[in-house]
């Protein structure tokens, strides 16, 4: 069983994860409810996005998330070092390579293996995290390129998670999904149909159903021979924050991504904060994600 990298600080009271890289776990105070696995940024390290987002963090009340979420375990797992196209081939921990920073469109096809990769790791610790609560209690999300893993993921699953929230990120592939999940002139023909050959028509598929087949082409797995919206991630809550000033991740690129997943149907706040750079904004933005896990997660914020 993998030992998890944590802070000697006992506010930082590390537990066992399984499977995968080394991640900070911060155990709950009370009884454990849900999960929140949230995913770093490029170039940085679960155990410091952890550490920093539980110390600074604040809701406008001035306690953390963990304070305010004592039945919450919080997972920060830490992604492979990889070489960096964008760093001049330097070696820095990141869940998929790109080409440049300000532009994550450019040369595409230099992060697909490590979606491919990452998207798996990411999957095998929602499986463990399931086996301790229901996939209902359970939120993904991230910071940038953490973001954007963790928005692929999700597409990609065939259950309903908690909600996934993601501050300053995009969703890789947006302009080819957007394509994929798009209504055809074939759409909109009447399901009775016939083919050519006299056969029935293929049923018409639903834009949850669509994305959920590009993602897991994308990601190389295999697809269900007949899948239904039932059978994706249809129906889990998403939120996105982004500062309007962002110049590491543009705010475009989070409007588009909102943009992309409204198209798939998923349901989708979006949160844009005036005055503001990369990185959540607090209090503000931290007080939309408490709202948000207590509006649509179901869990209610301790008081005092």
């Amino acid at each position: 069983m993998a030992k998890p990298a944590c802070n000697r600080d006992p506010h930082f009271s590390g537990g066992h994860h399984q499977p995968g890289s080394p991640a900070l776990v911060v155990n709950p105070s009370a009884r454990h409810t849900h999960t929140m696995i949230l995913l770093h940024g490029l170039a940085s390290h679960g155990a410091i996005f952890g550490r920093d987002l539980l110390r600074a963090g604040r809701a406008s009340s001035g306690r953390t998330l963990d304070g305010l979420f004592p039945g919450v375990r919080f997972v920060f797992p830490t992604a492979q070092r990889r070489p960096c196209q964008a760093l001049e081939g330097a070696k820095v921990a990141l869940w998929f390579d790109v080409a440049s920073l300000r532009d994550p469109g450019l040369r595409q096809d230099l992060q697909r293996r490590g979606l491919c990769i990452s998207a798996r790791e990411i999957a095998a610790i929602l499986l463990w995290e399931t086996k301790l609560v229901p996939a209902g209690n359970v939120v993904l999300g991230g910071m940038g390129q953490g973001c954007a893993t963790a928005l692929t993921v999700l597409l990609s699953l065939g259950y309903r998670l908690g909600g996934v929230i993601g501050m300053s990120g995009f969703l890789p592939y947006q302009f080819e999904l957007e394509m994929n999940t798009a209504e055809s002139s074939s759409d909109e023909d009447d399901d009775s149909m016939t083919t050519s050959d006299g056969h029935p028509a293929p049923p018409r598929l639903d834009p949850a159903v669509k994305a959920q087949v590009y993602e897991r082409n994308l990601l190389q797995l295999k697809n269900l021979d007949h899948p239904t919206k039932d059978q994706t991630s249809f129906g889990t809550p998403v939120f996105l924050g982004h500062g309007a000033d962002d110049r590491v991740v543009s705010v475009a690129l989070g409007e588009q991504a909102t943009v992309a997943l409204r198209a798939a149907e998923y349901k989708v706040h979006w949160r844009r904060y005036e005055d503001h750079g990369h990185g959540y904004k607090v209090p503000e933005e931290i007080d939309d994600i408490v709202e948000f896990m207590r509006t649509e997660v179901g869990l209610e914020p301790r008081d005092g």
